[in-house]
């Protein structure tokens, strides 16, 4: 990945933001449970007090990475619809005349069928590409060959 800002689609901020909702809400908890450090205990609550000091930790780094990736965001603007990118959403027509659409993204989503990470096989042959080039990607079946149909807004149906 560059050090530029990178944009990213509508639906992977939308993501983003309910993460970061949710992980305050989470922090929240948490943080509600430590206790004073002049409270005295056994063994097994201190061992229990720093595990929860520790999930703090992640979760405030966590925040951190969203806050960041979503302020890059906004800097970088909307994704570019010339040119496959972060942020992209792009159609692509496969060898077998299928018809698909996705998201160029910087992270997987779990059940997330239309998101293709920057840094896949299929993510990496796609980047830099325009409307009506040609791409071959390697996958554990063997080389796929692919068109680029057309970059922007997703098909009717699609987000």
């Amino acid at each position: 990945m560059t050090s530029e800002p990178a944009p990213i689609s509508e639906a992977a901020r939308r993501a983003l933001e309910q993460e970061l909702a949710d992980i305050r809400v989470e922090r929240q908890t948490v943080a509600a449970t430590l206790r004073s450090t002049d409270t005295v205990g056994d063994h097994a609550d201190q061992a229990d007090e720093l595990q929860r000091a520790n999930d703090l930790e992640h979760l405030d780094a966590r925040i951190s990475e969203i806050t960041t990736r979503l302020g890059q965001a906004a800097d970088a603007g909307r994704p570019s619809t010339d040119v496959v990118g972060v942020g992209s959403t792009v159609t692509v027509r496969f060898a077998d005349s299928t018809v698909e659409t996705f998201q160029i993204g910087d992270v997987a989503e779990e059940l997330d069928q239309t998101l293709v990470t920057a840094d896949s096989p299929f993510g990496r042959a796609l980047l830099g590409r325009r409307a009506g080039d040609s791409l071959r990607y390697e996958t554990p079946d063997g080389k796929v060959s692919a068109v680029v149909v057309s970059l922007g807004k997703a098909s009717e149906g699609q987000e």
